[in-house]
């Protein structure tokens, strides 16, 4: 059984981070900054992209179908205040192709819970940068045919802020699980957990280890093991995925 791993620390980083939030220049901290700890995922560097943009000047139906027809996918960047609201917006474009691929490659889950780079300039092949700054995508409209991309919304991540995001989860261990081994079938309950997690820190991913579970047993959100500084932001209870008995229609099989 996975369980959740807790550190007592937690409240403190929490803290320390929601302060600096608030706070109109960055100061030096008195502690190390946080990284990733061995053991728990960290980002594929392979998909380490900077996004390019442009600024978009107004907004609309038109101006955005306008933009699409071009290969652009109309864009916003703001800046994020209680992991909802946010502020300093400012309306950009992207290059659609390069979203397409991300999302492609990532899948949409993971792609929502990346951090990017993201560098607007005047134009695409311009070398005049207008901001560059460490987003992470908060929300994206994919068309319905073709899943092309239709709207994305991006959200600052420098290091001192704290983000809600939507974690996927990998299951892993179906292999040796003793339920599944006995012909039992996994019902996946969640795919993603939702945590409030300091920019520096965001997991790709959350692993959930199958390999101990028996027929009927079942993972619960307190279960998984995540960096102590992660807040999780749903009821520990809640239930994650479950060793469930045989299907009826294998049952049929096996009874002919």
């Amino acid at each position: 059984m996975l369980r959740f791993y807790h550190s007592p620390t937690l409240s403190r980083v929490l803290r320390r981070f929601s302060s600096a939030a608030t706070a109109p220049v960055l100061d030096s901290y008195s502690e190390p900054p946080l990284s990733y700890l061995e053991g728990f995922p960290k980002p594929d560097p392979k998909y380490a992209e900077t996004i390019l943009a442009i600024p978009r000047s107004i907004s609309g139906k038109n101006i955005s179908a306008k933009e699409r027809k071009v290969g652009r996918t109309p864009s916003i960047v703001f800046e994020q205040e209680d992991g909802q609201h946010g502020g300093n917006k400012r309306l950009i474009s992207v290059r659609t192709n390069q979203i397409r691929k991300l999302v492609n490659h990532l899948g949409r889950s993971f792609f929502l819970s990346r951090l990017f780079d993201l560098e607007v300039r005047s134009e695409f092949e311009s070398g005049d940068i207008v901001e560059k700054v460490r987003v992470l995508p908060r929300k994206i409209h994919l068309h319905s045919g073709t899943d092309a991309p239709l709207n994305v919304t991006f959200i600052r991540a420098p290091s001192h802020a704290l983000l809600k995001v939507d974690v996927p989860l990998v299951f892993r261990g179906e292999d040796v699980c003793p339920g599944l081994r006995k012909g039992s079938y996994l019902n996946t309950i969640k795919r993603t957990v939702k945590y409030l997690c300091p920019a520096d820190i965001v997991p790709p991913y959350i692993d959930v280890d199958l390999s101990e579970l028996d027929v009927g047993q079942k993972l619960v959100m307190g279960d998984l093991k995540v960096h102590p500084a992660l807040k999780l932001l749903q009821s520990k209870d809640e239930p994650v995925c479950k060793i469930a008995g045989a299907r009826a229609s294998d049952q049929q099989k096996k009874s002919k």
